[in-house]
């Protein structure tokens, strides 16, 4: 079937689209880290003030917030997450409302963008008349793609609004490694992927690995917050997790979200191994794409055990999920374009 040379040039235009829509959120999504960051620190140091006062008044001692082991805190509870809350100034309360400005704005260029990538995806199949994933630049414009619409479902409330710089900086990365030194035209895919298990194999993969992506920076981020306590942040590390939530919250983000993607994943590994009895008169043969496949999925079934295991520490289970999300980066990447094997179609056209 002969490409359409313009549904082809509006997939490439929507697809950079993106990606400078991604970018401008990106900028608009530390703008408002930093702003509430500033609204924090104002609303800190305001309570300080008033707590000496008291101290003076009542000639009493005790701490005004505090922080739990585990980094959840007790210092603010909702207010510290939501915005403004009654006891705080005019001048703390316009900082949270500024923040949240720039934060509704930051989400609307993201949302906008999220539409034109999933346009950029939709034409580039149209164009060829076939699923639009057939090579790594493809596949990255997918994985990207259902990353961003599962975060975007995840990530509603104004708790975890914080979480999308974190998020959108690998995304923009991604994208913008894939759209120039990836890059492959839209061409018919070679005829080893002409097969109906072709589009079963990499959607159930490329999804679970977009929520995995999720997954992997909730983790890094509730290191980062269990370091630096809600309430008891300390130099530039906790003034860069100031604004982060609660570790709880982070580890129920990495969580749940890996429960997701675990069977996800494992079923794009069995219908991998389908595909390979069809194509290959064998459903294993330990090629190295298929070995680290499952090698990851066996590292996110270590996480996954480790997580509900009484006893283990939280911060051992994250760092089997960063392992498993690193493994999955190596397999993306160094197997697809390094290692010779019965996969290689699946990089560069």
């Amino acid at each position: 079937m002969p490409v359409n040379q313009t549904l082809a040039q509006y997939s490439d235009w929507s697809y950079f689209t993106a990606f400078a829509l991604y970018a401008l959120a990106l900028l608009l999504f530390v703008a408002y880290y930093v702003r509430r960051l500033s609204a924090l620190e104002a609303r800190a140091e305001a309570r300080s003030e008033t707590a000496e006062k008291v101290l003076v008044g009542s000639g009493a001692g005790g701490a005004t917030t505090t922080a739990d082991a585990d980094g959840t805190g007790t210092a603010d509870s909702a207010a510290d997450r939501y915005g403004p809350a009654e006891h705080d100034s005019h001048e703390v309360a316009q900082k949270f409302r500024k923040a949240t400005a720039i934060g509704e704005m930051a989400e609307t260029v993201l949302y906008i963008g999220v539409a034109v990538h999933l346009a950029s995806v939709v034409l580039r199949g149209l164009s060829a008349g076939r699923f639009p994933w057939g090579n790594l630049y493809e596949y990255i414009a997918v994985f990207t793609l259902f990353a961003m619409v599962i975060a975007s479902v995840i990530l509603r409330r104004n708790e975890t609004r914080v979480f999308w710089p974190w998020l959108l900086t690998p995304v923009a990365a991604l994208m913008f490694y894939g759209g120039t030194s990836l890059y492959a035209e839209s061409a018919p895919v070679v005829p080893a992927l002409q097969s109906i298990w072709f589009p079963i194999h990499v959607s159930t993969v490329s999804i679970g690995g977009g929520i995995f992506l999720v997954s992997g920076i909730a983790s890094l981020l509730y290191l980062l917050r269990i370091k630096q306590p809600k309430g008891a942040e300390k130099g530039r590390l906790g003034k860069l997790a100031m604004p982060l939530p609660t570790a709880k919250t982070l580890d129920a983000i990495a969580y749940r979200t890996a429960i997701w993607a675990f069977p996800l994943f494992g079923l794009g590994v069995v219908f991998g191994a389908i595909w390979a009895e069809v194509a290959w008169g064998r459903f294993w043969g330990w090629d190295p794409k298929e070995t680290v496949s499952f090698v990851t999925w066996i590292v996110y079934a270590g996480y996954l055990h480790a997580r509900a295991t009484s006893g283990w520490r939280n911060a051992a289970a994250a760092w089997i999920n960063i392992v498993g999300f690193a493994t999955m980066v190596f397999n993306l990447f160094f197997i697809n374009m390094v290692v010779s094997g019965l996969h290689s179609y699946a990089g560069l056209n």
